[in-house]
């Protein structure tokens, strides 16, 4: 009940919108601005509020709760609501430039650090909200989600990549079967059981040495602390630069 009457009691400021509607157009125009107040945009429709929301401004706005059904959610009448709860509020309709730019700061300050869609997007939202945008549809907000995600991660590719020297890149590169591999990168030979990890010619598999790393530690025995001791050197073995990822949240890395 308190939630209720927070979110959907028509204020004073608002009272003065409202009444030159009647009817079912009042009480339309009340849900429309105390849903757009409550969540940044509009609703499609009656079946976006709860039963109890409807009564409670059905009852403020002194007419039937079915009148609800008889408002022109989509027609010109309410696209003028529209207009009118926009200005009143200050707010705007996203364009294409504030998209851009919302993403761009997205991938910048959120996606960054952050790799959970779900929260990078409640991120945008409220950045939105505080811009004083619009929120978009919802396939419009997960596009933008999406791309800043995928700038963000090639934005740390890039920076990551330009900390390391030649010798550094090469062994990166072979440990992952993109070139050949640079003597350096511990073979599992050099610790534990090394039967069936090698090949012919007695050099690591590229492959199989990045699933090794990859590998969970699983249950705690002498042969998997042999293969924990494999996979620090062959970490170790690539020589990457201390402080690398110094820079890179937690959350970031384990994605």
């Amino acid at each position: 009940m308190d939630e209720l009457v927070e979110h959907w009691t028509v204020l004073s400021d608002e009272q003065n919108l409202i009444a030159t509607k009647h009817g079912a157009t009042r009480l339309g125009f009340a849900l429309l601005l105390k849903f757009y107040t409550r969540h940044g945009r509009f609703p499609r429709g009656p079946a976006d509020f709860p039963d109890e929301v409807i009564d409670h401004l059905a009852r403020q706005m002194k007419v039937p709760a079915a009148d609800a059904g008889a408002y022109e959610w989509s027609g010109r009448t309410a696209a003028r609501h529209r207009v009118e709860i926009r200005a009143h509020l200050g707010f705007r309709e996203c364009s294409v430039a504030d998209a851009d730019k919302l993403t761009d700061w997205l991938a910048a300050n959120v996606a960054h650090a952050e790799r959970d869609a779900d929260r990078v997007r409640a991120e945008l939202l409220k950045k939105m909200r505080a811009e004083r945008i619009e929120s978009s549809s919802d396939g419009r907000i997960g596009r933008m989600v999406a791309s800043a995600l995928r700038t963000a991660e090639a934005t740390w590719f890039v920076t990551i990549a330009a900390r390391l020297d030649a010798v550094a890149t090469a062994r990166v590169l072979a440990l992952v079967g993109w070139g050949e591999q640079e003597e350096g990168i511990e073979s599992a030979g050099n610790a534990g059981n090394t039967e069936g990890a090698g090949t012919d010619d007695g050099a690591e598999d590229p492959d199989s040495l990045l699933a090794l790393i990859k590998s969970m530690p699983g249950n705690v025995s002498r042969e998997s602390m042999f293969t924990e001791i494999r996979k620090l050197r062959a970490a170790r073995g690539v020589g990457l630069p201390s402080g690398l990822f110094a820079d890179v949240a937690p959350k970031v890395l384990a994605a």
